[in-house]
C-alpha cells in the first residue's frame, strides 16, 4: 500500500491529472491537451501550468502561476495544485486542495457524466493521498476503492475517452508491473491506442518497458518522449535511467556514457524541480559514472 500511494501520487495524479469544466467558459480561452475534437476548454493559466509541468518539468514556474487561481477556476487546476503539494509535502495545501475538484464534480452534474466520474476519483485519490501521509496505509484503503469504483464509472460513459485512458493507462501499468493479476499487455494498448497527450502517453510507456525491464522498448518510448520535450529534465532523467540499465545489460560504453550524459542533463535543470524528485538524481549518475569506470577498465 506505501509503494502504491507513493508511486501512483507521482505518476497517476502528477502525470495525469484531467479537464473538467463548466460548459459556460467561452471557447476564446479553450485549451484542451487531451482532446483533438470535443475539447474541454480551460483558462490560460490553467494551460500554461500544465505544461510548465509535463512539458518543461518546471514546478516552479507551474506553482507560481497556481498561486494565481481563484475559488472559481478549473477542477484541473486544483488537480495540479494538489500534485504539486504532495511533491513538496505540503500536506496543509494538499488537503485544502483535495476538497475542490469533489465540489466541482458534484456541480457538473449530468452536464458532463464522464468528467464527473472522473474528477470524484480524482479528488479522492488527493484525499487519500493525504490520509495516508498523516493517518497511515489503514486509513486510505476504502479510499483507493472508491477511486477505483469512479474511475470504473467514468469508463462506461466513454470507453476511448483520451483522458480517461491515460490516467487508467498509468494506474494499470503499475499495477501490471507489481501484481502478478494484472496483464501489462492491455494498459498498454490502452495507453496506445486511446490515452492523450503523445507526449505523456510515450513517457508512460517508458516507465512501463523500464520497470518490467523491457530496456530497448522502454529506449525507443523515452527517445519519442524527449523529441517533443527536449527541455524537461525528468524525461532526462527517465532515459539515463533506462541507458544506464540497457548499458548494464549490454556491458556498452557507449550506452553507458550517453546515460551519465542524460544525467548531467537532469542535473542542470534541476533546480526548477521539488527536492523529493530531485533529490536522487546526483546519486544515480554517479552510480553511471561507477560503471562506466569499471567498463573502461574491463576493457583494457
Amino acid at each position: 500500500m506505501k509503494r502504491i500511494f507513493s508511486i501512483l501520487k507521482q505518476s497517476a495524479i502528477a502525470t495525469t491529472v484531467s479537464v473538467i469544466v463548466s460548459f459556460q467558459m467561452p471557447s476564446a480561452i479553450a485549451g484542451d491537451p487531451f482532446r483533438k475534437t470535443n475539447f474541454r476548454p480551460i483558462s490560460d493559466t490553467t494551460e500554461s501550468a500544465f505544461e510548465a509541468i509535463f512539458q518543461a518539468g518546471n514546478y516552479q514556474q507551474a506553482n507560481r502561476l497556481l498561486k494565481t487561481i481563484n475559488s472559481d477556476a478549473d477542477p484541473l487546476a486544483y488537480a495540479l495544485k494538489g500534485a504539486i503539494a504532495y511533491t513538496e509535502k505540503d500536506w496543509n495545501t494538499l488537503k485544502k486542495t483535495a476538497n475542490q475538484p469533489l465540489c466541482q464534480a458534484k456541480e457538473i452534474g449530468e452536464t458532463d457524466p464522464l468528467r464527473r466520474d472522473l474528477y470524484l476519483a480524482i479528488g479522492h485519490f488527493l484525499e487519500g493521498s493525504y490520509l495516508y501521509e498523516v493517518e497511515g496505509a489503514f486509513s486510505v484503503f476504502n479510499k483507493l476503492q472508491t477511486v477505483f469504483y469512479y474511475l470504473d464509472l467514468a469508463e462506461k460513459h466513454n470507453p476511448n475517452d483520451p483522458e480517461l485512458n491515460l490516467i487508467k493507462g498509468y494506474l494499470d501499468l503499475f499495477l501490471a508491473a507489481n501484481l502478478p493479476f494484472f496483464q501489462p499487455e492491455n494498459a498498454i494498448a490502452r495507453l496506445e491506442t486511446h490515452a492523450r497527450p503523445a507526449y505523456l502517453v510515450n513517457r508512460g510507456l517508458a516507465i512501463a518497458y523500464r520497470d518490467l525491464e523491457t530496456y530497448e522498448k522502454a529506449q525507443t518510448a523515452v527517445e519519442k518522449a524527449l523529441k517533443t520535450t527536449p527541455n524537461n529534465p525528468e524525461i532526462h532523467y527517465l532515459k539515463g535511467q533506462i541507458l544506464y540499465q540497457l548499458g548494464e545489460e549490454k556491458q556498452s560504453i557507449e550506452l553507458v556514457a550517453e546515460a551519465v550524459k542524460h544525467f548531467d542533463s537532469a542535473i542542470a535543470r534541476s533546480e526548477q524541480l521539488p527536492d523529493s524528485i530531485r533529490d536522487s538524481y546526483p546519486r544515480e549518475r554517479c552510480l553511471a559514472q561507477t560503471l562506466l569506470e569499471e567498463l573502461k577498465t574491463a576493457k583494457r
